[in-house]
């Protein structure tokens, strides 16, 4: 049976959209040379290569200018953090649909830069959970969003757990309860010190806690992301089962091969002090504050370099905020100088990711039965990781294309 015979009678009636390229890079495999993705509505159908495995009638879009990588995923934003450029420290906007409306500017540089899917770590309002559902619905043009609605962080008094606050125990279940009943995909806990300016680790919540907090996420059936810039609280989220520690610096040797043994995702999220500092003048940081930013810069970057040798599993998270989105995947570069080759950089934003996401078979890889998130790039991204953070010229999500670069 002709190709074009099998996937009319496999697949239906549906039009077929054949990318050609270059080549084809996934982090997992070999390289494969004059590439051609089948593409059917949102998912991949096959991959092959030459002029012969394209099925008559197929749409051909020619990219052979170019190299494909999968989708990119950014495990750690902050999407609807919102702020004019010009005028940071005017208050953005405060109601929910103002809130969306404004974050759409975030969601379309985030696209440009080849990411197609982020987990939004912590949101005011429930403002991330009607962003992932106006992208879904196809209402606003974004990556696809898995959320966490309030992140859990510890006060002294007026706890409102239902969004977020917690002063003991017992307020805890009664937290995560509230982020589950309203849609969140993920449950977000603040379990140190340290965000924005403030690059101080004291861990917040005691161990207990943070494990009283993932044995109830995991009882609601979600996974659990456990901010700590310090190294106790990073220890003790790791200790605790959470899927993924957020920011830790300063761990030692031993506590990192513990980390590889348990195969919990560490997000070093190097870069983002690197934009504050950049900021300063215009956040409104001082001089000694921006020497924090970039001591802490070098700790984070020394403690991915030493759990990259151990083994721990490290994704792509920007922690990106404000007029950061269009920057997310600078974390790559950061990557690169801990000490992952640009292959593995590459993994860290879409294998490693997709598997911490529970989506393994849908997400990280440009392979049959896969989402049709597929990001075409200028140079080798196998050989220099600046393909993939400068040189994005066209990017497909969900079978739609979303960003077109290319020259006329």
């Amino acid at each position: 049976m002709s190709i074009s015979l099998f996937l009319g009678s496999a697949l239906g009636a549906q039009p077929i959209t054949a990318l050609r390229f270059r080549a084809l890079v996934n982090a997992d495999g070999p390289p494969v040379r004059d590439a051609v993705v089948l593409v059917q509505g949102d998912t991949i159908v096959r991959v092959g290569t030459g002029a012969r495995s394209i099925p008559a009638g197929a749409r051909v879009v020619d990219l052979r200018r170019y190299t494909a990588i999968p989708g990119l995923i950014d495990v750690h934003t902050h999407m609807t953090y919102w702020r004019d450029r010009a005028h940071p420290n005017v208050p953005g906007p405060r109601s929910k649909d103002s809130v969306v409306m404004m974050a759409a500017e975030n969601a379309r540089h985030t696209l440009e830069t080849g990411v197609t899917t982020v987990r939004d770590l912590g949101a005011s309002n429930y403002t991330d959970i009607a962003m992932r559902d106006s992208i879904a619905k196809g209402a606003m043009l974004g990556p696809r969003m898995f959320v966490a609605g309030f992140g859990l962080s510890k006060v002294q008094a007026n706890a409102a757990p239902e969004r977020g606050r917690v002063r003991d125990s017992a307020d805890i279940e009664v937290a995560v309860k509230a982020q589950v009943d309203a849609g969140a995909d993920w449950i977000k806990m603040y379990g140190s010190t340290g965000s924005f300016q403030n690059v101080t680790g004291v861990q917040t919540f005691t161990d207990a806690e943070m494990r009283v907090a993932a044995a109830a996420a995991h009882r609601y059936g979600k996974p659990i992301a456990i901010h700590s810039y310090g190294d106790s609280g990073g220890r003790a989220a790791m200790r605790a089962g959470a899927e993924s520690v957020e920011h830790p610096a300063g761990l030692d040797d031993a506590t990192l091969r513990e980390w590889a043994r348990t195969r919990t995702v560490y997000v070093p999220t190097i870069d983002h002090n690197r934009f504050y500092a950049e900021n300063a003048s215009r956040l409104g940081y001082t001089a000694e504050q921006v020497a924090a930013l970039d001591s802490f810069r070098l700790l984070n970057l020394e403690t991915a370099r030493r759990a990259h040798r151990a083994g721990v599993r490290i994704a792509m998270g920007s922690d990106a905020v404000y007029w950061m989105f269009g920057e997310n995947t600078r974390e790559l570069g950061q990557l690169v100088k801990a000490g992952l080759t640009p292959r593995e950089a590459l993994a860290s934003a879409t294998t490693v990711p997709a598997e911490l996401l529970g989506r393994p078979r849908k997400l990280g890889r440009v392979a049959p039965g896969f989402y049709a998130d597929v990001v075409a790039v200028e140079g080798d991204p196998l050989r220099d990781v600046g393909a993939v953070t400068d040189h994005v010229v066209w990017v497909m999500k969900g079978g739609a294309v979303v960003v077109d670069r290319r020259a006329r």
